[in-house]
């Protein structure tokens, strides 16, 4: 492709992006592309999850900006840029029956209206792909749920002339891609690994809760080699340091077992507007070619 390759990825919450498709992300832009974080939410309303931190009142009275701080570190780890949308965190309501979300948060707003920031991002950072959560959001919190609308409407509105025309000159992004953050493939060929040579697995009870669960595996189309920057991703991540704890189980397999085991991180195709041929092992994969510039899909017809 001739033009600046560009790439999008939408989050619910600072340490999201640490989490889910960091060592891609890390990657490309060691490949020169551009790379731009949208984070939805400031996390407000997320537990220190880090049992370190716990219980100190200087980071609960103040998670809001704690987190943007870990933000920038993460930020600045994986060579991104970074756009805050705005929206309040929801939190993660518990209990049975749920209880309702608090007012005025990200997951109660109208998708319509919730949707324009994106739009606008969109049309402002002109990317050729972005990735985001399944319709599940990965898994059912209600912050995930609504990145996950919001960003499959600004897709399909950012190229439309007639959508939020206030909201800048239409741009029509290409693919979109969902994260398969832990896919259970992976999980269970690290399980297998790790039993079978004679090290501590933490993904028992993973396993088991999914196969209890009854949750079908989702489709990888494209799966993403990027095992050398597997260990900026886990920096990046614990730049986030109230949300994990560098000795806890997120960590507990080596990088090496990881890396001859899984080296990739994964995706499901969602939407594309170019050809494709699947199975992919870029993000990019029929669009870096002189004829698909950017320019020739920026509106519709």
């Amino acid at each position: 492709m001739s033009e600046q390759l560009r790439l999008m990825a939408v989050h619910a919450h600072p340490d999201d992006e640490s989490s889910k498709g960091a060592a891609t992300m890390a990657m490309y832009v060691d490949q020169g592309v551009d790379v731009l974080v949208a984070t939805c939410t400031g996390g407000e309303r997320g537990s220190v999850l880090n049992p370190k931190l716990q219980g100190k009142p200087e980071i609960e009275e103040n998670i809001h900006e704690v987190r943007r701080k870990e933000m920038d570190e993460a930020r600045a780890i994986l060579g991104v840029k970074q756009a805050w949308l705005g929206f309040v965190d929801s939190g993660l309501p518990e209990g049975d029956p749920l209880p309702p979300l608090p007012e005025g948060c990200f997951g109660l707003q109208d998708v319509k209206e919730a949707a324009e920031p994106l739009v606008r991002l969109i049309r402002e950072f002109k990317p050729q792909v972005i990735t985001t959560y399944d319709e599940n959001g990965g898994y059912p919190h209600p912050d995930h749920i609504m990145t996950h609308k919001i960003t499959m409407a600004a897709f399909d509105a950012a190229g439309d002339p007639d959508a939020y025309p206030e909201a800048g000159e239409p741009w029509q992004p290409l693919k979109l891609y969902y994260n398969h953050g832990f896919p259970m493939g992976r999980i269970r060929a690290l399980h297998k690994y790790l039993s079978e040579n004679g090290h501590e697995s933490p993904y028992g009870e993973w396993i088991a809760g999914w196969e209890k669960s009854g949750r079908k595996e989702r489709e990888i189309t494209t799966r993403v080699r990027c095992d050398d920057w597997f260990e900026t991703r886990d920096r990046a991540l614990i730049a986030h340091a109230t949300q994990i704890d560098p000795d806890g189980p997120w960590f507990r397999v080596p990088l090496e077992v990881q890396r001859e085991v899984w080296p990739t991180e994964d995706y499901e195709l969602a939407r594309t507007l170019v050809d494709v041929d699947l199975p992919e092992d870029d993000l990019f994969a029929g669009l870096r070619t002189p004829s698909l510039t950017a320019e020739s899909a920026d509106t519709r017809d």
